[in-house]
């Protein structure tokens, strides 16, 4: 199989397993029931955010939802250049979070663009995520990492040597 195509793979794992918790969540966290995982550090709970990190901007769902969607379209077309396995985790796992993320926007309650995302994994009051923004997140530090390094996307093939 293609790079592009381990992209949509990884993409699809990661929007199954976030939309599948999210589902759970939702359920098994309705009317303010807690779960302490780690007492102090780790504990599930729903929070249904309407902004971006950190609850920011709970005023501007729509602007989230077209940057979400803008992001998905950039990932899916710069994927079609990858040739590198490091990369295609970092765009598949960027994909499947943002991917996630834009369901929530456009078919979560209240309404159609401005749906809220589900968070429930709140870690130690700090901040509540799901699963979709630890994808985000460690693809992000992965996508760093190799940026730093000069690792390009799609390695310029050799030249032969004469």
């Amino acid at each position: 199989m293609p790079p592009y195509g381990w992209m949509l793979v990884l993409a699809a794992a990661v929007l199954l397993v976030d939309q599948g918790s999210k589902l759970w969540a939702v359920s098994a966290l309705a009317q303010g029931r807690d779960i302490a995982v780690l007492p102090q550090l780790i504990e599930l709970r729903l929070l249904l955010n309407s902004g971006a990190a950190f609850s920011i901007g709970e005023g501007a769902t729509w602007v989230f939802t077209l940057t979400t969607a803008a992001a998905v379209a950039g990932i899916l077309y710069a994927g079609r250049r990858l040739r590198s396995t490091a990369w295609t985790v970092v765009l598949g796992g960027l994909l499947g979070g943002a991917a996630s993320h834009l369901l929530d926007r456009l078919f979560r309650p209240p309404g159609f663009a401005h749906g809220h995302v589900v968070d429930f994994i709140d870690y130690g009051g700090l901040f509540v995520g799901n699963v979709a923004d630890i994808a985000l997140t460690l693809s992000c530090a992965l996508l760093v990492l190799l940026t730093w390094r000069g690792i390009p996307l799609s390695p310029k093939p050799q030249q032969p040597s004469s």
